[in-house]
């Protein structure tokens, strides 16, 4: 009989609990929409300072110095001959 009681203590805070939370909040309708330059553009979706690997993931831009090139994989700069 505790089982029981409990089991249905539970499920109502649950539901109480349920009613009360909203995922989505309703919009007033009179609202104006947001500008389209609300939106900022990014490199690929990776953000500043990165873009998209071969295989889709998200790798830092490493920029060498003058006269130094990028190695095979862009992690070390190696020098010109």
């Amino acid at each position: 009989m505790k089982i029981l009681a409990a089991s249905l203590f539970a499920l109502g805070i649950g539901l109480a609990s349920m009613s009360a939370s909203s995922a989505m909040p309703v919009a007033p309708l009179d609202q104006a929409a947001a500008p389209q330059t609300a939106t900022i553009p990014v490199a690929g979706g990776c953000g500043p300072g990165w873009h998209r690997g071969p295989y889709g993931g998200c790798r830092p831009m490493y920029n060498c110095p003058l006269g130094w090139h990028p190695g095979p994989f862009g992690r070390r700069c190696f020098r010109n001959w």
